[in-house]
């Protein structure tokens, strides 16, 4: 139900509201707020906004930095993370112009309402629903120091086989057996209950939640399908919950990717599906795994581009070390039934036409999910207009195990690229499908790439604590 200001006003007197918090996105996907005395919250709060600095949250804008942030009304919920009794908002970025502010078309928020606007323009569907699978580690210690004279890191959890000669109960899971165990070494089942509980507060309805395979603490939260533009800030605020509420049961949250050498790693799989005056687009009785040849094309478009995709939806240096054979992580360019294996997995339990659709399997939570989505939307629409099939292509189906196929069979295969800089090396050369209709501003791409290249190079030139085992004695 939306909003309106006086409906805000209201929730402020209601709840005894003393802060009101702005909660903004910089380009790397984190939260950043800004906080104002609820008696301060007028009508005009809502029109003029508060002004920030877009510079100091990563956008390289040609207009000036000095933009104003306009909350959204629907997306106000009480903060339960805050003593004060606090209200938050997220919203949308401006260029202050006069008369009128316009849209900063670089802000996240605002690029997936653009890529919405596109698909609908485009008569193709009205609606994306989505269905992002939020894998992470709880950990009960971590630290790290990147210094001249010593690079480490540590973490630990209480639960992990590493602690069976000190835990001191015997509550200890092996290696790679964590997948749904139960109590009592489901140590941190209330922590991840209390998750979900606020998530349903903030309007967030969630599936389950779960142990995943990872012995050292690795868990999974699945949310129910949504509306891509409201799942996008709700993927904001299930990571922020989950962050929160970890630090209240004194253990640390990560969404890395690869945090454990030797343990399976941390994913964001995206389930989608189109949906056109509330009917399915992807469905079709008659077709491979009861999906539309629009469903295959738009498969299409997402295995054409999926190199320069990697780069937006897998766009840290550790993202790479998770996209490995063996720990069920996608390492081929492909699509197949029931098949963790391939990019894209068709999950054979969405039997309903309303449900039918398919996974992207490479994503993680170090994204921006504003980026994410609005680049799957967009590569995926850019495969329907094409009408890209990827049997044609051929990129499946691969019905069977691909991590157990001869190795002249797996050389036959292409595979995902093994880098972030090999990632960005992609969207340089292919991302008109991501400025069609202006949805991605080409100077947003370039100060992307240019944001990440830094990043690689950074990290490139830290000597690592394994090369010390590997050379130090040559």
């Amino acid at each position: 139900m939306t909003k309106t200001v006086q409906d805000i006003i209201c929730l402020i007197k209601e709840n005894g509201i003393k802060m009101v918090d702005f909660k903004m996105v910089d380009i790397n996907g984190q939260f950043r707020h800004v906080t104002i005395p609820a008696e301060n919250f007028t009508e005009d709060t809502m029109k003029s906004g508060i002004g920030f600095d877009a510079s100091n949250y990563g956008y390289a804008v040609v207009e000036k930095s000095d933009m104003v942030f306009i909350p959204d009304p629907d997306t106000a919920l009480i903060d339960p993370f805050c003593s004060i009794p606090t209200l938050s908002m997220t919203g949308n970025a401006m260029i202050i112009d006069n008369p009128d502010n316009r849209p900063l078309k670089q802000y996240p928020r605002n690029i997936v309402q653009a890529a919405e606007k596109y698909m609908k323009d485009s008569g193709i569907a009205d609606t994306m629903l989505i269905l992002p699978e939020f894998e992470f580690y709880l950990f009960d210690q971590v630290g790290w120091e990147v210094a001249p004279n010593q690079i480490t890191a540590f973490v630990d959890a209480n639960q992990s086989y590493w602690n069976s000669m000190t835990e001191g109960k015997g509550v200890v899971v092996p290696k790679q057996k964590n997948y749904h165990i139960a109590k009592p070494f489901d140590a941190s089942f209330e922590c991840r209950s209390e998750m979900c509980m606020h998530m349903k507060e903030a309007g967030i309805e969630i599936n389950y939640h779960h142990p995943e395979v990872a012995a050292s603490g690795q868990f999974e939260i699945e949310p129910q399908l949504g509306v891509m533009s409201k799942m996008a800030d709700a993927t904001m605020m299930i990571k922020y919950i989950i962050h929160n509420t970890a630090l209240k049961y004194g253990k640390s949250a990560t969404f890395m990717p690869k945090p454990i050498y030797g343990e399976a790693g941390s994913g964001m799989h995206v389930h989608m599906l189109l949906l056109k005056d509330g009917q399915p687009v992807f469905s079709d009785d008659n077709g491979y795994a009861h999906l539309s040849r629009e469903a295959h094309w738009f498969m299409g478009g997402l295995l054409k581009h999926i190199a320069s995709l990697c780069a937006l939806t897998n766009p840290s240096t550790n993202s790479f070390k998770r996209l490995v054979p063996g720990f069920e992580a996608p390492v081929t360019v492909g699509y197949a039934t029931s098949n963790r294996s391939a990019v894209i997995r068709i999950p054979a339990y969405a039997k309903s036409p309303e449900k039918r659709r398919f996974e992207l399997r490479n994503p993680d939570a170090t994204c921006n999910p504003y980026f994410c989505y609005a680049a799957i939307l967009m590569a995926g629409l850019d495969g329907i207009k094409n009408q890209i099939d990827p049997h044609e292509n051929g990129w499946g189906p691969y019905d069977m195990n691909l991590y157990t196929l001869p190795e002249e069979e797996k050389a036959k295969l292409k595979g995902l690229p093994t880098s972030l800089d090999e990632a960005l090396n992609a969207l340089e050369a292919d991302h008109d499908y991501l400025t069609a209709g202006d949805v991605f501003p080409e100077e947003l791409i370039a100060n992307f790439i240019k944001t990440k290249r830094q990043e690689c190079r950074q990290l490139a030139a830290i000597p690592h604590p394994a090369e010390f085992d590997k050379y130090y004695n040559l």
